[in-house]
């Protein structure tokens, strides 16, 4: 399998007055396709060493002084690591509001997105940013502390990756909303508008970059300074074949059971953990004493899919996972471009794993342990059905990387303020329906929006923003159906529908368990297939806003399957209102 998943981690960084140089890592020359881990700039100098305690104290004198709690900003997660390497969420720029899926990346310290102007940008997920449009954008004028465009009007960004990936572009300022769910108001804030992108970032399905980590332009580092959130952010990744999840920007109360290690801001600017040892099936592995800890230490980036380990960690790891599953059969990877550790015979259920492959424990330096679980260091095979590989790599540096893998059903909360992260095992999936029942505040106002739907839908609608075939007022909708027409290239090869499902409710925004197959006919390689999109299982109706943007991603045709699943075209669908069998209306695509 491609390892096209790792282009978002840490890079060289050119932005206002940081500058610095490319730092990445090295892997194994038999490995020599799989791309290297990347980190960001070396921000070592004494200058920004000092920048950086000045930045801290300052946060926490004005945490000290700020009375009462502040709000946060509670966002749904979308994606997984299997079929995309990364995760989304949905941010809202400009007003009228202008709607982007980023990847979260907290080894990034900048947000950005396309420009209307971008002569060299992919084709994304959503409409490029247009500050004609915004009436509160407003350019980054060019100024001694940052660097300029060609005629010194405004201050520009360059990002530039190991793998040859890059983007750069204009820095602007506007309204930043973050959706129906946050009790945080929209706020002005800095971020990228691409002018260029090359590489993974011009061919990624993702709109950009949602930055993260420590820095100036960090969307977190944003807010904080402004005093409207607490010094903290959490994510939470959904599990093997769920995908999804939630983050919250802003403070949150810590679980009990939450364990906590203690995180260095001026080691380096990237979010590290002081892992010590590891435990496989509980024999603790036989490694030297600072395994973990060379060079940038043990290092949390959600913008990488796997793990890396210095390879004699590595090599202790896939030794111990081997011994303890001896009576597996040892196959080739789905890939032949890479040598994956990979296991057939253990079946298809998830839930079933921890039963055939062992507890795996990560031992931080207070003593604390972190328990992962098969899906923490597994990935399912693509090609055999019920196989599994190895999620851990060796890396020939000696940075520890932890990514988005190692962390899937993990409520991880980035604890700036005190200087650690803490680890919560939880159902991610679930959390975040629970947040949604949870009787949580109204939703902020959000500034006024245009009725163009093809700026995406903002975070609230009005009646008036509502499409023509929708009924304002107390109408409930209980169910959506739709009919898709799919061709396939070969008559012998009927569509995966399972996968299907998943990439629908991918595309439309809703949970996995909320798509189901209602019928499929078929003609040679033709097929005509229904499906439904139902609520959730704790609701009775799907709210308001979700419905409108599933309607309205139907009427436009906005839902994109890859080639594989060959021609398909939608063909009409059907609004079902609450507890009602009668079709309330038709239309046709």
């Amino acid at each position: 399998m491609a390892r096209t998943w790792l282009h978002l981690t840490f890079s060289f960084l050119i932005v206002c007055s940081v500058i610095g140089f490319h730092l990445s890592t090295t892997v194994d020359a038999k490995n020599h396709h799989r791309r290297p881990m990347v980190l960001p700039l070396n921000l070592s100098s004494r200058n920004h060493s000092l920048h950086r305690h000045v930045d801290n104290l300052r946060r926490r004198l004005q945490q000290s002084d700020r009375s009462g709690s502040t709000p946060n900003a509670r966002m749904r997660l979308y994606d997984d690591l299997l079929s995309n390497g990364y995760y989304t969420t949905r941010l809202w720029i400009g007003t009228p509001p202008q709607k982007f899926a980023l990847i979260v990346d907290t080894g990034s310290t900048v947000t950005y997105v396309p420009c209307s102007s971008c002569s060299r940008c992919g084709k994304h997920q959503d409409p490029r940013f247009q500050p004609d449009l915004s009436s509160t954008y407003q350019p980054v004028k060019c100024n001694p502390s940052c660097n300029c465009d060609s005629e010194q009007k405004q201050c520009t960004y360059d990002r530039r990756y190991a793998e040859m990936s890059s983007s750069s572009g204009v820095l602007g300022e506007d309204v930043v909303s973050f959706g129906n769910e946050s009790e945080l108001v929209p706020q002005r804030a800095v971020f990228g508008c691409e002018n260029m992108e090359t590489g993974d970032l011009y061919s990624q399905r993702a709109d950009g970059i949602m930055g993260l980590g420590r820095g100036r332009l960090s969307i977190v580092d944003q807010l904080v300074d402004k005093g409207v959130i607490g010094d903290s952010f959490s994510l939470c990744y959904g599990g093997m074949d769920v995908g999804g999840g939630a983050m919250v920007l802003g403070k949150i109360t810590p679980s009990p059971d939450m364990i906590f290690s203690h995180s260095d801001p001026f080691r380096s600017p990237y979010y590290n953990i002081e892992l010590k040892d590891m435990l496989v099936a509980g024999k603790r592995l036989k490694l030297p004493v600072g395994v973990f800890d060379g060079r940038h230490g043990t290092v949390l980036d959600s913008g990488t899919t796997y793990a890396y380990f210095r390879k004699d960690a590595f090599v202790a790891f896939k030794d111990a996972i081997i011994r303890e599953v001896h009576f597996l059969k040892r196959i080739s990877g789905p890939d032949p471009n890479y040598d994956d550790i990979c296991f057939s015979g253990a079946g298809r259920d998830v839930s079933q794993l921890s039963k055939i492959f062992p507890e795996v424990q990560m031992v931080f330096n207070n003593g604390k342990k972190l328990l992962l679980t098969p899906e923490n260091y597994l990935f399912r095979h693509t090609k055999v059905s019920g196989a599994y590989c190895l999620g851990i790599f060796p890396n020939a540096e000696a940075t520890t990387l932890l990514g988005g893998i190692v962390v899937r059903n993990t409520l991880v909360t980035y604890d700036r303020g005190n200087d650690r992260i803490g680890f919560l095992k939880t159902n991610c999936s679930e959390l975040w329906r629970r947040a949604e029942l949870s009787g949580a505040p109204a939703p902020a106002p959000l500034v006024s929006q245009s009725n163009d739907t093809n700026m995406g839908i903002p975070p609230t609608l009005t009646p008036s923003g509502l499409p023509p075939n929708v009924l304002p007022g107390s109408f409930r909708i209980g169910f959506i159906t739709f009919d898709m027409s799919i061709s396939t290239n070969d008559s012998d090869l009927k569509p995966n529908f399972e996968e299907l499902a998943e990439l629908i409710s991918q595309e439309l925004e809703v949970d996995n368990s909320q798509v189901r197959l209602l019928n499929v006919t078929s003609k040679g390689s033709d097929y005509l297939v229904r499906w439904g999109i139902f609520p959730v299982a704790s609701a009775h109706y799907i709210s308001n806003t979700t419905a409108l943007s599933i309607i309205l991603r139907l009427r436009d045709h906005q839902i994109q399957l890859p080639k594989r699943f060959g021609n398909y075209k939608l063909v009409e669908w059907n609004a079902e209102p609450e507890r009602k069998l009668y079709v309330l209306f038709r239309i046709p695509l």
